[in-house]
């Protein structure tokens, strides 16, 4: 063992004796981004940070065959987090984030945090550190079978319209007290919609961030009597549920994005990172948006992007350069606006990384910027433009991710492969359904 994880063994240790820890939760995801997780006893501790902890990996979504499925999770000492709300009378809870392994110690290549620490390896190999700040919306309902809201509130509405700010309290509150950074929190634009922006910062961090992130919202509103939901779309004519992606290189302190001397105050790399997300977005968007639902939210007429196209201002483009401190280098930055918060966040910055990297290392070039509104933009306006469109269902991102090299190599074969075929099985469960839709629609007159 080396000094470091000797260094980080011996600090969880300490820190789990002075917090009175009793149990130990061991967090990761399946292939989908589902959390999953087994829990330890105190005494069991110091053996699992040496050693992992054995499981069943054909029990997990996209992992293993059941002839080859044996599993490690070992712990990342560095993720050791106290969970506020499981402590009781029997001892304090604490988790840590995993990276899945093979009995032998080989990385699984199926592991998502896996898939993001190779594509991170890519752009350190490069010289880059990968800064990201999602922000991530989601509905409070009354319970998890229908969508009756909670409040009549609209965009930064505050009390008494906006009923469940004190359920956002307290979510900001254990977030913070659970080591995670937040900026802002706010009512969102449709009833009963909230947002919560975390701080930005690496993205491995931000990964796990977003997976404690959910769990949170999830825990505080189900204390109160609630259901909350990262659905992409649960709200037939109200805006869905997005994850807007803000979006950085930086090498060493310096922004790589930055440059004081251009009229966006973007850098070449910059303009050849949105090069590059604008050109592989079809294929990705599987990944980003990865559910049948996600599909509902990314339509023309509401705040989700359709059209492949970048500018400063307008929230209609796909790519948005935030002009909030225009000039400051820390501050500049991109905002990928397509993706929706039900993602698996390890696989979707993964692949904005990588289509990014892809534009900086292949140098292309950057369309202009779209100053105009492109919804009210003609089809041949457009077209003119050479402004393409998002894919419009889940089938169609899922044929164009299939025959993408940069996502196969990207995810890897196993996590390709796995994800794939969960999607394929989810559209043709999907497409066999009969929806009340087609009831009222079909049934009186056909």
């Amino acid at each position: 063992m080396t000094d470091k994880k000797q260094q980080d063994k011996e600090y969880v240790l300490k820190a789990a004796k002075q917090s009175d820890i009793k149990f130990v939760s061991l967090w990761f995801t399946d292939v989908l981004g589902l959390l999953k997780g087994l829990a330890l006893t105190i005494d069991e501790l110091e053996t699992v940070l040496e050693e992992g902890a054995g499981f069943d990996g054909s029990s997990i979504q996209g992992f293993a065959r059941i002839d080859e499925s044996d599993m490690v999770a070992m712990p990342d000492p560095q993720t050791f987090q106290l969970i506020p709300w499981n402590s009781n009378d029997h001892g304090r809870v604490a988790r840590m984030f995993c990276d899945i392994v093979k009995p032998g110690g080989e990385p699984f290549d199926g592991d998502p945090r896996y898939v993001l620490k190779r594509n991170l390896k890519r752009a350190a190999d490069m010289g880059f550190t990968f800064y990201v700040g999602p922000e991530l919306e989601y509905f409070y309902f009354k319970d998890s079978q229908k969508t009756e809201t909670v409040d009549s509130g609209g965009y930064f509405d505050l009390i008494p319209l906006d009923a469940a700010s004190e359920y956002r309290q307290h979510t900001v509150l254990t977030l913070e007290g659970m080591g995670i950074g937040v900026e802002y929190s706010h009512h969102e634009v449709a009833p009963s919609q909230h947002e919560i922006d975390m701080r930005y910062t690496d993205a491995m961090t931000m990964a796990d961030n977003v997976m404690t992130y959910r769990l949170v919202v999830k825990h505080i509103a189900s204390n109160h009597g609630m259901h909350a939901t990262f659905m992409p779309k649960p709200m037939f004519g109200m805006n869905g549920n997005g994850m807007h992606v803000h979006q950085s290189l930086f090498r060493g302190d310096k922004n790589v994005f930055y440059d004081k001397n251009d009229e966006y105050h973007l850098s070449k790399e910059a303009k050849w990172y949105i090069a590059g997300l604008l050109k592989h977005a079809r294929e990705i968007t599987a990944v980003t948006n990865q559910w049948v639902n996600s599909y509902k939210r990314l339509v023309p007429g509401f705040e989700a992007p359709t059209y492949l196209s970048w500018a400063r201002r307008s929230r209609a483009d796909l790519i948005r350069v935030p002009e909030y401190q225009p000039g400051k280098e820390s501050a500049t930055r991109i905002e990928f606006r397509s993706p929706d918060p039900a993602c698996n966040p390890y696989l979707a910055f993964s692949v904005m990384l990588a289509a990014g990297l892809e534009g900086i290392e292949k140098q292309y070039e950057c369309p202009d910027a779209t100053e105009e509104n492109v919804y009210e933009m003609t089809e041949d306006e457009r077209a003119r433009s050479g402004i393409g469109t998002l894919p419009a269902s889940l089938w169609e991102a899922i044929n164009l991710a299939e025959k993408s090299q940069i996502v196969r190599r990207t995810l890897g074969e196993h996590a390709f492969n796995a994800f794939i075929e969960s999607k394929k099985i989810e559209w043709n469960e999907y497409r066999s359904q009969v929806t009340q839709w087609e009831l009222r629609k079909y049934l009186p007159i056909l």
